[in-house]
C-alpha cells in the first residue's frame, strides 16, 4: 500500500517567467503552531521562494495559491542526502580499516563523499525533474 501523503502551503505568486512560476511562501517552524507559540520569536518565520514549473499559462502575479509537494519524495531526499552518504562512509571505513591504518581510513571514508556528491551534481537536473512543486488554485467559496 503507498502513502501518498502530500505537504501543502499556501503563498503568493511574486514573479512569472516563461514557464517558471516563483512563489513566496511563509516557512514557520513547528514551535510556532503550538498553544505556546507566544513564547517564540519572529526569527522562528521565515520567507522562501519556491520555483515551480507550470505550463497551463492560468496564474497571475499577485495571485494566492497552493503549493502541494509529495511527503514520500520529501523521505527520498533524506535517503539521498544523509542516510545513503553516512552507510557509504561506515562501510567504506570498515572495509578501509581492514586494509589500512586509521588515518587512512578515515581519510578514505570521508574522501568517498567527493564522487558521491560529485554524482549527485551531476545529475541535479534529472533529480529536479523528480523533485518537483505543484501548484493549485484556491477556490474561494
Amino acid at each position: 500500500m503507498q502513502n501518498n501523503k502530500q505537504i501543502d502551503h499556501v503563498g503568493t505568486i511574486t514573479e512569472i517567467e516563461n514557464e517558471k512560476i516563483t512563489v513566496s511562501i511563509l516557512n514557520a517552524s513547528a514551535c510556532s503552531g503550538c498553544h505556546a507559540k507566544s513564547a517564540c520569536s519572529m526569527s522562528d518565520m521565515k520567507e522562501k521562494n519556491i520555483d515551480i514549473i507550470d505550463y497551463s499559462k492560468s496564474f497571475e502575479v499577485g495571485e494566492k495559491v497552493k503549493v502541494v509537494y509529495s511527503e514520500s519524495l520529501g523521505w527520498l531526499a533524506l535517503m539521498l542526502a544523509y542516510v545513503l552518504p553516512f552507510v557509504l562512509v561506515l562501510i567504506t571505513l570498515f572495509i578501509a580499516s581492514a586494509f589500512t591504518n586509521e588515518l587512512a581510513s578515515g581519510l578514505v571514508a570521508l574522501g568517498i563523499l567527493i564522487p558521491y556528491y560529485s554524482l549527485l551534481y551531476f545529475f541535479k537536473d534529472r533529480l529536479k525533474k523528480t523533485f518537483s512543486f505543484t501548484i493549485h488554485k484556491i477556490v474561494n467559496i
